[in-house]
């Protein structure tokens, strides 16, 4: 079994709902996102996926994070956009166009991350 990773950050603004504490506010972090590919099969050049298509496709997904107040987009309406949501939502919105996908990870601080991938 094979096993590739690539990162890549963004930075956005959200703030948790139904929560207790300093983070019901709004906040922003410069996230960091790795996404993980898993397969046994590699092509003729011995590789599982080019890094520049798994780059281009993540850095697709990000684009529509980055920048913005998640709790305004409408994919967010009413869900409080945890990083354990945000790893769920960039796993679905890459699977569609990557079909090894195997795990999404956000880091919003450099010692707390959130991953989510389907069994």
């Amino acid at each position: 079994m094979f096993e590739l990773k690539t990162q890549m950050y963004f930075a956005a603004a959200h703030h948790l709902l139904n929560y207790d504490g300093e983070c019901e506010n709004q906040h922003g972090h410069n996230w960091l996102v790795e996404a993980y590919v898993k397969g046994t099969e590699l092509d003729k050049s011995n590789i599982l996926i080019d890094y520049k298509v798994l780059k281009r496709e993540l850095k697709s997904v990000l684009d529509l994070l980055d920048h913005k107040d998640i709790n305004e987009l409408p994919c967010f309406n009413g869900i409080s956009p945890s990083s354990e949501m945000l790893s769920k939502f960039i796993y679905g919105k890459l699977k569609e166009k990557i079909g090894i996908l195997s795990r999404v990870s956000v880091w919003e601080t450099p010692t707390s991350c959130a991953s989510y991938y389907e069994e």
